[in-house]
């Protein structure tokens, strides 16, 4: 049944993904556009690696509500972290410490995330219930977050289908981490209790392309509502991929959509080759009923070895172990993704769970080469008692971490006997994906006891219905018809300027090109100044739009009042200025002329051009250009 071979990811077809029954869904994760956070009145947004003060935790689990432990929490805990939070007085309270209650939800954020659900088409929670799901990675210091869902069984057109929106979930943010180095893990509190809105898709995606292309589609529909965050981090996409015969992994936080190809592919072929490595165990006898390991103390065996990592083990007193895995000869040289071997499913584990984290932090003996001496591989297969069919690994660390990176490697080679063991995993910058943790379950969520559910009206999602955006590929098509440029189509049709450039066009009677230039073009001209166009709200935007409709400044102007918008802290009124009387024109052309006479020009063809912009930079947005070019031809 294993018999495909995956090729480069390149050369893969759809047919080649549908033979190994390539299946993907998405869990969208994006900041909602608010001035507070969720359940806490503490400003949303404001990002700085500045703080005030330090917090350790130590994160332990707890029963679920039918006394059962989670496994995610479970392996935390083996891990033994010190979690540090540093802490920044003006974004964080004593909630998000859990030393005080929480605020009832944030309402704008609720707004938007039945305002998100409309487009998605899905059915309204008529009560929603705030429930906690138990984090101990420490990435949010109550061990646990607040969620909850608002809406369920939702869909989105793609090519000839749609694509099912299993929920929506507004949930608060989580820390953005500094660092994960041994036992010790810190944390940056800015984000945390951020509105987050999840959206998690079907298993509909076919291809690896199709997940890419879907979570386009999902980037721009949240966009047409101008109430999400943009930039680095203020959105994430967590992907689940699963073959025939395998199980459902997540990949957890992939930073870019241009990178979901590439990953998922590789997950794919992970799960694949772990299913052919089953496969060949088996016909090796080596099953989970017959899988056989054990563990010996080689510290001593060792003592004299000139391999730098293990000489310097030695040196700060660590314990040496070596796992013997019977049958697995060659098998920790299996391909499992590009360039990736299942070794590295063993590095990982010892990584994460035994907090082994200086590389390498393994070597084994299917690659013997450049780590020890063939004679002290030799020696050590004798002591041990290895065969020829074992393959045998070591590792060293601290007498608790090397103990417990020896229990995992086991624990890891016996699920190779099984298939597939449920993780979340981490996106690599190269394309694969390493273990983070084992796989969440329902064992972790339980009901908040500190908020009341809350009612949905009839007349609140009335209310939110009247401001849904339009559908952005029916803009699209609507600016094509107006002959707008085809590079500010894309752009205008999520911008939160849409709805303004609708009124603009269809009651005011602007130009499209000129109104579509100024809303798209004219603010990314601003943003290469470094300037914070953010602060150019729609409102801003549409009281510049007037002013030029009114005739108090002309359409070279619009870019200035922009400009000046953003540094008066969107107070602009007060650049407007009566336009240029035409007997003051004068005045300024002979200025120019001055300065003019001071410029060394070699062609005198082109002191009439250099003049014109000397009197346009004088007079900029207070007089119309044409008839500042007629002034110059009349006087020369």
């Amino acid at each position: 049944m294993y018999d495909f071979i995956f090729k480069p990811f390149s050369e893969m077809t759809d047919e080649d993904f549908a033979k190994v029954g390539f299946k993907s869904g998405l869990e969208i994760h994006q900041q909602l556009y608010t001035e507070k956070k969720l359940f806490c009145r503490c400003p949303a947004g404001c990002y700085s690696k500045k703080f005030d003060a330090e917090i350790l935790r130590h994160m332990r689990p707890t029963l679920s509500e039918m006394g059962e432990y989670d496994g995610t929490a479970l392996m935390e805990f083996k891990t033994k972290k010190d979690i540090i939070y540093h802490i920044n007085r003006e974004t964080v309270c004593t909630y998000e410490m859990d030393d005080t209650p929480p605020f009832e939800i944030n309402e704008t954020a609720l707004d938007i995330s039945l305002e998100i659900a409309m487009l998605y088409k899905c059915s309204m929670i008529d009560e929603i219930h705030i429930a906690r799901k138990q984090y101990l990675d420490g990435s949010i210091p109550t061990g646990f977050q607040r969620t909850t869902i608002v809406s369920v069984n939702g869909k989105i057109p793609y090519k000839n289908r749609d694509i099912e929106i299993i929920q929506l979930s507004l949930e608060e943010d989580s820390c953005r981490e500094v660092s994960d180095f041994g036992h010790t893990r810190v944390y940056l509190t800015d984000r945390l209790g951020m509105p987050l809105l999840e959206t998690v898709t079907g298993p509909d995606m076919k291809t690896p392309y199709e997940v890419a292309d879907v979570a386009n589609i999902l980037r721009k529909l949240v966009r047409t509502t101008g109430k999400v965050r943009t930039g680095a981090g203020a959105a994430r996409e967590d992907v689940n991929v699963s073959v025939t015969g395998g199980t459902r992994i997540e990949i957890k936080g992939v930073p870019s959509i241009k990178r979901i190809p590439l990953l998922t592919y590789n997950e794919a072929m992970r799960q694949w080759n772990l299913l052919r490595l089953r496969e060949e165990l088996k016909s090796r006898g080596v099953t989970p009923d017959t899988f056989e390991a054990k563990t010996d103390d080689i510290t001593k065996l060792l003592k004299k070895t000139k391999y730098m990592p293990v000489l310097n083990a030695l040196a700060a007193g660590m314990k040496i172990n070596c796992v013997t895995l019977r049958g697995f000869k060659g098998l920790l040289r299996w391909q499992t993704q590009t360039d990736t071997y299942f070794s590295r499913e063993i590095s990982d584990r010892v990584r994460v769970i035994a907090c082994l984290t200086t590389l390498p932090n393994i070597i084994h003996s299917d690659s013997t080469g450049e780590t020890l001496a063939t004679s002290e591989w030799r020696n050590i297969k004798k002591v041990i008692g290895a065969t020829d069919e074992d393959a045998y690994v070591i590792v060293w660390g601290s007498k608790t971490d090397s103990d417990m990176a020896a229990r995992e490697i086991i624990i890891r080679a016996k699920e190779a006997t099984i298939g597939i063991p449920s993780e979340t995993r981490q996106a690599l910058k190269d394309g694969t994906n390493g273990f983070e943790r084992i796989l969440p379950g329902a064992d972790r969520m339980y009901p908040d006891t500190d908020l009341p559910p809350k009612k949905i009206t009839q007349e609140r999602l009335e209310r939110i219905k009247l401001g849904v955006p339009d559908f952005y590929w029916d803009r699209e098509n609507w600016y094509k018809e107006l002959n707008i440029p085809e590079d500010v189509i894309p752009p205008l049709a999520i911008s939160r300027y849409a709805a303004l450039f609708k009124k603009l066009v269809n009651e005011w009677k602007i130009n499209p090109v000129l109104a579509s230039v100024a809303l798209v073009q004219y603010p990314k001209r601003l943003r290469k100044k470094k300037l914070n166009t953010e602060l150019l709200t729609a409102e801003i935007m549409e009281d510049i739009i007037k002013a030029f409709k009114d005739g108090k400044i002309y359409r070279e102007g619009i870019l200035i009042a922009m400009e000046q918008a953003i540094k008066n802290n969107g107070k602009f009124m007060d650049y407007f200025r009566p336009e240029i009387k035409k007997s003051d024109m004068k005045d300024f052309l002979n200025n120019s002329k001055k300065d003019l006479m001071k410029i060394k020009i070699f062609d005198k063809e082109n002191e009439k051009l250099v003049l014109l912009g000397i009197l346009m930079n004088k007079v900029r947005g207070k007089a119309d250009s044409k008839e500042v070019i007629s002034l110059i031809n009349k006087k020369n």
